[in-house]
């Protein structure tokens, strides 16, 4: 888990917050990013929003196990338990 960073910043008259510098550049936030606001209940979050989801997210779940295999394999058990309670 990474260390939570505090940088306070100040609201102009228009409501405007700067990100800093050092923020934009650690999570690729350039002109024309999009970012989404949450309120938290008291807190509000910016988030840096994905420029292309899927293309980003592609292969995040790759090399694991397969989960299809394992529903599979225990398919399988389930079958042989049901026909070991039919032979009886």
């Amino acid at each position: 888990m990474s260390k939570a960073t505090s940088i306070r910043v100040r609201v102009s008259s228009k409501g405007w917050v700067v990100i800093p510098a050092p923020l934009r550049k650690k999570y690729g936030i350039e002109p024309g990013s999009m970012v989404e606001m949450v309120d938290a209940g008291g807190k509000i979050i910016v988030f840096p929003m994905m420029r292309d989801p899927i293309g980003e997210t592609r292969g995040m779940l790759a090399g694991g196990e397969s989960l299809t295999q394992e529903l599979l394999t225990e398919r399988a058990k389930d079958l042989d338990r049901e026909e070991a309670k039919v032979r009886i």
